[in-house]
């Protein structure tokens, strides 16, 4: 099951607009910004309903230089782990090694792995230890 799916956009400010009002009917709202500072790139806003983002834009100057972004739900931490070891083992790179990443929430247990084409692959775990 996919978790949550994010792309790049050139202009945060502009784009979160757009999205704001785009996706009112559906239900859809801001759930939560992230400053570049905890990204290592530029901001980022998650949207979603429910108080759980689904839907992330992030800021990216070079679009042509972009890639995509899909999380994939685990049941547990094991198999973020697992995951991640077996991405790296069919030759992905290291984007981010398991662990919590509480800047989401207290329980947010990810791992992150460029495939071939430099996509970003995440295996999330929201459940506690």
């Amino acid at each position: 099951m996919i978790d949550h799916i994010g792309f790049a956009v050139s202009d945060i400010a502009r784009a979160t607009a757009f999205y704001l009002e785009a996706l009112k009917p559906l239900g859809i709202a801001m759930i939560m910004e992230v400053p570049a500072e905890l990204t290592g790139n530029g901001a980022a806003v998650g949207f979603g309903a429910s108080g759980k983002p689904f839907f992330w834009i992030g800021e990216h100057k070079a679009l042509g230089d972009s890639h995509v972004h899909v999380a994939f739900t685990a049941q547990s931490r094991a198999e973020v782990d697992a995951f991640y070891q077996a991405a790296l083992a069919a030759g992905g790179k290291d984007n981010g090694a398991p662990g919590l990443r509480p800047h989401y929430h207290a329980n947010y247990y990810g791992a992150f792995v460029l495939d071939p084409d430099g996509n970003n692959i995440e295996a999330v775990c929201h459940a506690s230890a």
